[in-house]
């Protein structure tokens, strides 16, 4: 007899949900390195049985030749790599250990290691739908998430030491939602960080998921005022939406004070003079050659105090303008004036900043209480 159609699913051996993850010791990513580096579950360990060359070989010999040519190749690679994660990684465990095991559907590649892990006696399940099924998860969270939170905005001209306090904030035990550090850029045409790529869409996305996810609601969440791009990144829409509704508190400096911070936190730029020019080049159709030529040739001279306070004045503080109209207008700020922009005036706007909120919190939680008994 058929069972109706509203009946329970029945669970299948060896197979996890989502929901179960936090139930496991580990979680095993048999993806390859390629994909894994893509975006991976957060904790997850990287045990490829196939190798991005394996990968694309067994690939190439599915779509040219036949999908059981293809499975005898793909199974002989996968045997041989699951006896090296065993030998290399994983005789040490104990009985008890019960690892989650990852692919990109939940098929045959997080199937092979579950069987042989469950063959030797560990309480090994694969996740239902693999990395596909957390990587939908994680986008239907960043369409909700974000409203759960009150997040308060650092805002300023470029120089203002906005990362700086913002950091800060966190040491004094805010709520900091640090997006350039997770976008690995610092949101300008400059802001490229050296030596460290930016990671995939995928993997910042998850990255703010993990940090969102964290997070006390009842307590503001403090961000910087970045535009919708970071560098090449997009920010989820639903966050940057939180953002423009968030009140702002605005870090004033005078030019000199910006022009010295700036000179000291990207002091990488000094000893790479052509990689500076390659940079600004990029501005060329917005701002002129003559412009840019000038520029070239302050680096040339090596007067990067004049190339940074001309860079301000004909550049960044007239984009900062515009994009402060464009995506905060609706935030009157706050205005915080900064004496200078050392580490004990970055301590002091942040404990300032932080004590501000926290006022401002306090009465909007009278103002609920006035309208809960209205």
């Amino acid at each position: 007899m058929a069972a109706p159609e509203n009946a329970p699913r029945r669970r299948q051996k060896g197979v996890a949900t989502l929901d179960e993850m936090a139930n496991f010791d580990a979680i095993i990513d048999v993806r390859s390195p390629a994909e894994f580096a893509d975006d991976h579950i957060p904790g997850a360990i990287s045990c490829p049985v196939l190798d991005n060359a394996q990968r694309a070989e067994v690939g190439t010999l599915y779509k040219q030749v036949s999908p059981f040519a293809a499975k005898k190749l793909g199974a002989a690679y996968i045997s041989a790599n699951i006896a090296q994660h065993l030998h290399n990684g994983f005789l040490e465990r104990d009985k008890n250990w019960r690892p989650l095991i990852v692919c990109w559907r939940g098929g045959m590649r997080s199937g092979a290691m579950t069987t042989v892990f469950r063959a030797i006696g560990w309480d090994a399940c694969q996740l239902d739908g693999g990395y596909k099924i957390f990587r939908n998860h994680v986008l239907a969270q960043l369409e909700t998430l974000p409203d759960r939170f009150r997040f308060q905005v650092i805002s300023g001209p470029t120089g203002s030491a906005k990362t700086r306090i913002l950091q800060a904030i966190a040491r004094q035990g805010g709520q900091v939602l640090d997006l350039e550090e997770i976008a690995r850029h610092k949101g300008s045409v400059l802001g490229r960080l050296p030596s460290q790529p930016q990671p995939s869409q995928k993997r910042f996305e998850t990255q703010i998921w993990q940090a969102l996810s964290s997070f006390d609601p009842a307590r503001p969440v403090f961000v910087e005022s970045e535009s919708r791009k970071i560098g090449s990144l997009r920010l989820p829409e639903q966050l940057f939406i939180g953002m423009q509704a968030g009140p702002c508190h605005e870090i004033r400096a005078e030019l000199a004070h910006r022009v010295e911070f700036l000179l000291s936190d990207y002091d990488y730029f000094v000893n790479d003079a052509v990689d500076l020019k390659k940079h600004l080049d990029t501005l060329r159709t917005l701002l002129g050659h003559e412009l840019v030529n000038q520029w070239h040739g302050q680096i040339d001279q090596q007067d990067f105090a004049g190339l940074t306070e001309s860079l301000l004045l004909k550049h960044y503080d007239p984009l900062y303008a515009r994009a402060r109209q464009r995506d905060y207008a609706n935030s009157p700020p706050t205005l915080f004036a900064a004496a200078r922009l050392d580490s004990g005036e970055i301590e002091r706007l942040a404990a300032t900043i932080l004590e501000h909120a926290a006022r401002a919190g306090e009465k909007d939680k009278d103002k609920d209480k006035e309208k809960d008994s209205a």
